[in-house]
């Protein structure tokens, strides 16, 4: 089978020079053809990085003409990678889209009606999905062991400093834009969307005047709510990063999300009638092999065909909606847009 010829558009996004690396783990997948960096400063500047440096540097006009290219990923500023997708989709070719999709959701819609349209991939970068544990518990749902949910609450924090907070300060939202996306994601993913969304959110002022560094905004379902709270300024805030989800049978904690991931179940079987007791198993999975591995491997399969994408243009739309309601817009994101 031939190698997906594979481009890369702008490096500011955090996950971008990771994500580059895991492409090129895999030579039987992917054929790096090309990366455009935002600058000729910045194409001086990673000329001798071990990641980017083996890689052609070149125009987008350049990129978008090299023969057979069939896919994009698309990380640079989280405001501007959208118009780069879009670009991609123009010229007929597939997109790995990094997290979340922009503030303009018009823009958004429109290259996700057009990429739907004409048939071409857009996997955003939500790589909690493919984290070993949320499979696990989306199997637990599927076998009833969880039950009617009755809570949700999540966390996502870290300990942030300038660098992060001058990127923050760009976004309404603030790290509810930025990190809170991932958590709002996987909500949808086992929820719906909810009857309402409300943001609360707050300026420390600890690192940098004047950004939402503490925010935390609340899903509100028919019986039950979900939490997302983001926190840049608390200490060892990533090994807090969780979500827990709790049913009429069953409560999964999956804490921390990752490095390590670890996760425990508890049951009616396992509790029985002491409801007094810490009592749960620990359900034991093997370290991953690298943090974007399997988006990867489904990325290439979705571009191939041998593999359907479960989240589909209509999904993503909705996605984005609630983030950015959740982030303070005034948007309609109940009302659902079918592409």
């Amino acid at each position: 089978m031939e190698k997906i010829k594979l481009g890369h558009i702008g490096t500011r996004h955090d996950h971008s020079r990771a994500k580059l690396e895991g492409a090129k783990k895999f030579p039987d997948l992917f054929e790096i053809v090309g990366i455009v960096p935002e600058s000729p400063e910045v194409a001086e500047k990673i000329k001798n990085d071990k990641v980017y440096g083996d890689v052609p540097v070149m125009t987008e006009e350049e990129l978008f003409h090299v023969p057979g290219l069939d896919a994009v990923l698309c990380e640079g500023y989280e405001l501007d990678s959208v118009a780069a997708a879009q670009r991609c989709i123009d010229h007929g070719v597939h997109v790995h889209l990094d997290k979340p999709g922009g503030e303009d959701i018009a823009a958004y819609e429109h290259m996700l009606r057009d990429a739907k349209r004409k048939n071409l991939i857009v996997q955003l970068g939500y790589m909690y999905r493919y984290n070993p544990a949320v499979l696990y518990m989306h199997d637990l749902i599927n076998d009833g062991r969880i039950g009617e949910i009755t809570a949700i609450d999540t966390q996502m924090s870290t300990q942030h400093d300038m660098r992060v907070n001058k990127l923050l300060s760009g976004f309404k939202g603030g790290n509810m834009f930025w990190l809170g996306c991932h958590l709002i994601d996987l909500v949808y993913s086992v929820a719906g969307v909810p009857d309402e969304i409300i943001p609360m959110h707050n300026k420390s002022g600890f690192i940098m005047d004047g950004v939402l560094d503490n925010t935390f905004a609340v899903l509100k379902y028919p019986k039950f709510v979900a939490t997302v709270r983001i926190n840049s300024t608390e200490v060892n805030g990533y090994g807090r990063r969780q979500f827990v989800l709790c049913g009429r049978e069953g409560t999964v904690e999956i804490k921390p999300l990752e490095n390590p991931t670890k996760m425990t179940f508890a049951d009616r079987r396992m509790t029985g009638t002491n409801a007094y007791n810490d009592v749960k198993a620990e359900i034991p999975f093997q370290k991953p092999t690298g943090r974007y591995d399997v988006m990867l491997h489904d990325f290439a399969a979705y571009i191939r065909g041998t593999k359907k994408n479960p989240f589909d243009y209509d999904y993503e739309l909705q996605l984005q909606k609630m983030v950015l309601a959740a982030c303070g817009f005034d948007i309609d994101f109940k009302t659902p847009t079918i592409l």
